[in-house]
């Protein structure tokens, strides 16, 4: 697996720089860091491993993740120069003073989650997308909602039709992937969701999310803390801390809430935090047997867990940024500090 690894990050370093165009570059760029890319199978095929070497596999593969980036980022900026200098039609004045060319980069909050994916495909968990226009079915009905909970109203989810609505959370992709899939079940489900929240420092109506799902045989609650356990260490060091409370939500029994120690204040206490010295990233728990028996599995033989985090409060947290506005501002200013 090693030199699998090496000889991707080779074949995509020499397609990078000998790229001619940009056309060019964005196929080398697709075929080798695209979502559906090589490098994205390679990590895949991590959870195929003996399970004490995946922590080793998964870190060389995320190094050579970070260095096909950076050829690709100087390769791109090289093509950019060129194009700038061919434009102009115009012989270059050595003597004048230079002038960097704006390079856009990746948004604040796609890198975040691109990070985020990076670590749990080293922990063996594969990627799952879903529609964002859903029906009453996978957003409420197989997710064990009960007939009048009140994120069914329509003051917290957007209707567009009678029974069309944008998703409020990424749930309804692990009802999809179980309808069609037998346990074991490892898949993270990341995207976009919609609510009818009240902007605010912490709060928007559109945000990005990703869930996790784990369904096999003997899984506990313990599994659920130490998966994201390590998760927290990964993204945020070990002097990072995680805190459990129970909390109620439908698909899961028993049910906890994520926090983690605001980093902004040092858990002091803040505005981002609302003066708590934690700050809330998502929800937990054992999956609702009535979920798993919804989609046919043997609820005897199967338990799993599942767990759901906002991804704008983590990049918060990495970043220090105190108000979740700034990454929907659309202000260069404060995309380029990043």
């Amino acid at each position: 697996m090693e030199d699998k690894l090496e000889q991707l990050r080779d074949e995509a370093v020499g397609a990078f720089q000998n790229a001619e165009d940009n056309e060019q570059l964005e196929q080398a760029r697709v075929e080798y860091l695209g979502r559906h890319g090589r490098l994205r199978e390679a990590m895949a095929s991590i959870a195929n491993l003996p399970e004490e070497r995946r922590p080793t596999i998964g870190n060389l593969a995320n190094r050579a993740s970070r260095e096909m980036e950076q050829v690709y980022q100087q390769r791109q900026q090289e093509l950019a120069q060129q194009t700038a200098a061919q434009e102009s039609g115009e012989r270059i004045d050595v003597t004048l003073p230079g002038r960097a060319s704006r390079v856009g980069r990746r948004h604040p909050l796609l890198a975040t989650l691109d990070e985020m994916i990076e670590i749990f495909l080293g922990l063996g968990f594969t990627v799952a997308e879903g529609p964002e226009v859903e029906n009453y079915y996978y957003s409420f009905e197989a997710l064990n909602y009960p007939e009048f909970h009140p994120a069914m109203d329509e003051q917290m989810t957007f209707y567009i039709g009678d029974d069309a609505l944008l998703r409020s959370q990424t749930s309804p992709v692990q009802i999809r992937v179980m309808e069609q899939q037998q346990p074991p079940v490892r898949i993270v489900a990341p995207g976009r969701c919609f609510r009818r929240d009240t902007v605010d420092a912490t709060h928007c109506h559109t945000f990005y999310q990703l869930e996790g799902l784990l369904v096999d045989e003997g899984v506990t609650f313990a599994d659920l803390k130490g998966t994201l356990e390590v998760f927290a260490r990964e993204m945020f060091g070990p002097s990072c801390h995680m805190r459990f409370r129970p909390d109620f939500f439908p698909f899961t029994e028993p049910s906890a809430e994520i926090a983690l120690t605001c980093i902004i204040c040092g858990g002091e206490g803040c505005r981002a935090c609302e003066q708590t010295g934690w700050m809330e990233v998502g929800g937990s728990g054992m999956v609702d047997p009535n979920v798993l028996a919804g989609v046919g599995y043997d609820t005897e033989k199967y338990t799993g867990f599942a767990f759901g985090v906002g991804v704008e409060r983590l990049a918060m947290l990495r970043h220090g940024i105190d108000d979740i506005r700034l990454f929907y501002s659309g202000d260069m200013r404060f995309l380029a500090q990043l």
